[in-house]
């Protein structure tokens, strides 16, 4: 008597602690191991059916491929690597980046491995051991310079690899960037609408293109509506910090406060608006604020402040999306896109 093959459909297990393979599916669809395997891989010359099967199966044996035997046969990792500037100061932007990516390689046959970095140059040498090591498919890093060290050594390996942010290289790469531009445009034209005369920008980071972006584009603008603009860097102040209050109460103080200010940081501005009421100023009365959201938590506790909203969520999908489009050989100049910017006028 012929035994019938076992049921892909069914909820089977691998006993405790035995590694589910490709020999555990094969017995499991009654598929061979090539065509299991190359299901896996994604072929697109099996049926959807085949693939669903084998699918169905991996799943309810928890299949892991084996990274090592994957890459000695294709020279893959399956593995994007996150190199995530540490030292950010949008409040949740680590979480909301990484859930993103997360979200983007779900039923893909990628894993993320997330590489924080507190100094440029240490990121520079971790981009470099990924190079050297082939330890990833692909990376996508964040806070991008004009020049930026990591860029070009990317560029120079035409290696795989997507930027949070834009670079003034004359070779084109794959980006996806805040529209910062839009962001200062916004937030100077409601400011105007609001009747302020004298514009002050205060920002953490002067490293970065996208400083260059906001600081070029808040100068043109405000020479447009005839209003004064003023920038103060604040890259030895920690966001969250006594110093960062002082610095509202001693801006409270001054002869020559700004009527309009914007903020790149929710955490720097939370510390700078307890500062200034703590020095009388009243806002929509003696101040108007704006600051860059990527969090609800600055609308929680100060209500009433207008924000101008990036969803970095949406960014790591976005990020991860061209990514992959850039490893399966997609030209860099075909991937590159900006993400615009969402007003909440609460005053």
């Amino acid at each position: 008597m012929t035994k019938s093959k076992p049921d892909a459909g069914r909820n089977i297990r691998q006993p405790r602690g035995k590694r589910a393979t490709l020999k555990t599916i094969s017995e499991l669809t009654g598929l061979s191991l090539s065509t299991v395997s190359l299901s896996l891989r994604g072929g697109a010359s099996l049926k959807e059916e085949t693939r669903q099967k084998v699918e169905a199966a991996a799943r309810s044996v928890g299949y892991v491929p084996d990274r090592a035997g994957v890459r000695l046969r294709t020279g893959k990792t399956n593995v994007i690597a996150l190199v995530l500037d540490g030292s950010d100061e949008a409040i949740d932007f680590s979480r909301h980046m990484i859930r993103g990516i997360g979200e983007a390689i779900g039923g893909t046959r990628y894993h993320l491995t997330v590489m924080p970095e507190f100094d440029r140059v240490a990121s520079v040498e971790t981009v470099r051991y990924i190079l050297e090591n082939r330890t990833a498919d692909g990376v996508i890093i964040t806070h991008t310079g004009a020049r930026d060290r990591r860029v070009q050594l990317m560029m120079d390996h035409d290696f795989p690899f997507v930027s949070h942010g834009r670079t003034e290289f004359f070779t084109p790469h794959p980006f996806h960037d805040f529209h910062a531009e839009a962001f200062t445009e916004l937030a100077v034209e409601r400011l105007v609408e609001k009747g302020c005369r004298d514009v002050m920008l205060a920002i953490g980071d002067d490293t970065t293109n996208n400083y260059h972006n906001i600081v070029r584009t808040l100068e043109r603008a405000a020479a447009r509506h005839g209003v004064k603009s003023r920038v103060v860097v604040q890259k030895a102040i920690r966001p969250a910090s006594a110093e960062m209050r002082q610095f509202g109460r001693d801006l409270a103080d001054r002869a020559d406060r700004p009527d309009g200010f914007i903020c790149d940081s929710e955490t720097r501005a939370i510390s700078m608006l307890c500062g200034l009421q703590d020095g009388g100023v009243m806002l929509e009365r003696d101040i108007h604020f704006i600051c860059k959201q990527t969090s609800d938590i600055l609308s929680t506790v100060f209500p009433g402040v207008d924000t101008i909203e990036e969803d970095v969520y949406a960014a790591g999908v976005e990020l991860t999306r061209l990514l992959l489009r850039r490893i399966d050989g997609e030209p860099a100049e075909t991937l590159q896109t900006l993400s615009e910017p969402v007003a909440h006028w609460r005053s």
